[in-house]
């Protein structure tokens, strides 16, 4: 079998920090040798040779945390996630309104009061304005909180008289009228009236997400879809037909959402259970809400709204119920855990119900700690998956949310590294931008891009180059287990590997956000490659 000998450009092996290698054999997929050009040349005398022409070429990136069909979603859908003003969003809308059918739903994806100088939340008498002859949900950009119009809560039976699901918040006015603000678990009941999407459209959908994660450098991701479009098996088949039938090559290490685990058991799907590149992990739980709607839930009231600490999507009894169904499953627990007291809440349900031997559990988020925290869980088997790009989002105005004094232990990556906890690094994606070179710029600048004040948020919080590219790598591998096999350029790893034109290591912050993948190889297989010109 004729193998690939990859060479003529900078090549990291990751190992350790500035390591390089002059050529890199693979054959089926794997790395089956390092060392120098004419050696390896020598060796494989039959091999097909692969020129970088100066490019540079790092272990593959994965993106730790995101939805690849939610991703696919907001590039298929409305995206209002780059409006800075209200009447902008308004004006999209409008013109959203005028191409759809009448009676179809309308969906928005992204927005953001946060970047309003007004910070204005539309009302539901607003949104009929655009339209009452459509129903329309808006999804805010963390995905905690909607708008709908008038429309969608008659569809969906909200009336004044409805009271807030537990885990949610119905917001209504003075007069006890729903505005159309749903939060959390009150989303879910509009959400079940939604027409349910069809094989096809996930298809579609999870098919234009993954060509976009691999133009942008990235061989994989850890998504969590599965319990979100009506059937479990309906949206696992998209995954299998896409990636394994139609052989669109992309490492999905799919989390399990707690509502739909009976289902993967009953459909005769165990955790671990994998095909070549689709692998079934951790039971999914929310513990929490999101801080842009004060629903993340902290130890002490909102700096910003002292009446509110946040929302408990489950008590901490039922957390408990919850990781002990995943323990009788032999199964780890990934957890989203934005705030202090559900990150509190968690370690105390892990430490009395321990992972499975040799498993580790996933805290997903955790942005809002303390020294306490921290200390309890480096004694603990668990992986934090961060996201750097949300200091890039949520500062400045996070510091009104939370004031000064908890801002040390806040978002605080570099701190959690230097205390030995495993990080992985992911985008939350279609939250944030799914390029991983976003990420990283996030994580060593700690700055807004193109912020023309130039201000560092937390300074003290950069990571080296390094540490940041190891989030998207070795990283991710250790969070599912893989770090013998994946994250490093090594004998026996995967052929996975991320290409770029500039090297990460020698170039400034701000020349990152201006670095284009030159290709993203997949099991030995390009998957894509940058067109010149």
């Amino acid at each position: 079998m004729m193998g690939e000998i990859w060479y003529g450009g900078t090549i990291y092996t990751l190992k350790e920090e500035g390591e390089t290698v002059e050529a890199v054999y693979t054959i089926d997929g794997i790395i089956q040798d390092i060392g120098s050009k004419e050696e390896l040349i020598r060796k494989y005398d039959s091999s097909k040779e692969m020129n970088l022409h100066g490019a540079v070429m790092y272990p593959g990136f994965t993106d730790s945390h995101m939805h690849l069909i939610g991703h696919g979603e907001k590039l298929l859908r409305l995206d209002l996630s780059t409006y800075t003003a209200a009447h902008e969003m308004k004006d999209a809308l409008i013109k959203k309104v005028a191409e759809t059918a009448q009676g179809e739903w309308i969906f928005g994806e992204g927005w953001n009061e946060n970047n309003f100088i007004d910070r204005k939340i539309f009302h539901r008498l607003e949104l009929d304005e655009i339209t009452s002859a459509h129903p329309m949900i808006l999804s805010r950009v963390c995905r905690h909180a909607v708008l709908v119009n008038s429309k969608a809560l008659e569809l969906a039976g909200i009336t004044k008289d409805t009271e807030s699901p537990p885990g949610g918040v119905i917001v209504k006015d003075e007069k006890g009228e729903p505005t159309g603000y749903l939060l959390d678990q009150a989303q879910e009941i509009v959400k079940a009236i939604i027409p349910k999407a069809t094989e096809e459209y996930l298809y579609s959908a999870l098919k234009k997400s993954i060509q976009d994660c691999l133009q942008l450098g990235l061989v994989g991701s850890h998504s969590e879809d599965l319990s979100y479009y009506g059937s479990y098996s309906k949206t696992f088949d998209a995954f299998i037909k896409l990636i394994e039938r139609d052989q669109l090559k992309y490492r999905a290490h799919l989390l399990v959402h707690h509502e739909v685990i009976d289902d993967m058991h009953n459909e005769g799907h165990r955790y671990k259970d994998s095909t070549d590149f689709v692998t079934l992990g951790a039971m999914k739980i929310f513990a929490d809400g999101a801080l842009g709607g004060r629903t993340a839930l902290l130890s002490r009231p909102y700096n910003d709204a002292p009446e509110i600490s946040g929302v408990e999507i489950h008590s901490k009894k039922e957390l408990e119920e919850l990781v002990k169904k995943a323990r009788k499953y032999e199964m780890p627990v990934a957890v989203h855990t934005i705030g202090d007291r559900a990150f509190e809440y968690m370690l105390d349900c892990i430490e009395r119900y321990p992972a499975p031997e040799g498993e580790k559990d996933r805290l997903i988020h955790a942005q809002i700690l303390t020294y306490d925290l921290i200390q309890r869980a480096k004694k603990l088997p668990i992986i934090l998956d961060i996201q750097p790009r949300f200091v890039a989002t949520d500062f400045p105005w996070i510091i009104e949310r939370l004031g000064e004094e908890r801002l040390e232990y806040s978002y605080a990556w570099k701190t959690l590294l230097d205390e030995g906890l495993i990080c992985a690094g992911g985008s939350d994606a279609p939250i944030e931008p799914v390029n991983p070179l976003l990420g990283i710029h996030a994580a060593v600048t700690r700055q807004i891009p193109n912020d023309t004040e130039k201000t560092i948020y937390q300074p003290e919080q950069r990571l080296s180059m390094y540490e940041a590219i190891q989030l998207f790598t070795t990283g991710s591998a250790q969070a599912i287990g893989t770090e013998n096999k994946q994250g490093l350029l090594e004998r026996g790893y995967y052929a996975d590997f991320t290409i770029l034109n500039k090297d990460l290591f020698s170039i400034s912050p701000d020349e990152i956000l201006e670095t284009k993948v030159e290709m993203t190889v997949v099991d030995g297989t390009v998957m894509y490659r940058r067109r010149n010109g």
